[in-house]
């Protein structure tokens, strides 16, 4: 059953970019921006990087932490916050515990071509682990815009 607003976010443990563990209970007490995308430096994912990246401080303003999840292991996360000099967390999820829990490895459909992949979504969370906001229509090049509204 897909994720609600006012339900508890699913908590996870897995690796950032260079390889710390990272928990979602870590958290606590801050919001978070938890954002969900299909592939590291592909063009709508960089764009909804650059978006976040150039608003991080007013998100930071704002309380809110951010961090990236898409299957990508640690060394592709490395890559693409080297290139785009990303100054947020991204987290591999290799093994899909996250993106199930979180409901978004949907089955997607491309000229035709049924495959699984992450559904661009994300989840805002309050202090108490509780989700505030699901944007699903992401604008990727305004997104931090649609998170700050």
């Amino acid at each position: 059953m897909a994720l609600q607003i006012g339900d508890a976010a699913p908590d996870f443990e897995t690796r950032d970019q260079n390889g710390n563990p990272v928990r979602l209970s870590d958290y606590r007490g801050k919001k978070v921006v938890l954002y969900f995308y299909p592939k590291d430096d592909t063009p709508g994912c960089t764009a909804e990087a650059c978006s976040l990246r150039d608003n991080y401080e007013h998100l930071q303003k704002q309380g809110y932490e951010v961090l990236g999840v898409s299957v990508d292991d640690e060394k592709s996360h490395q890559k693409f916050i080297k290139k785009y000099n990303l100054p947020f967390a991204l987290l591999a999820d290799t093994d899909h515990q996250i993106v199930e829990a979180y409901d978004v490895w949907q089955e997607k459909n491309m000229y035709g071509r049924k495959y699984m992949g992450i559904v661009r979504t994300t989840f805002v969370i309050d202090e108490t682990g509780t989700i505030t906001e699901i944007i699903t229509k992401v604008d990727t090049e305004k997104h931090a815009e649609q998170i700050l509204k």
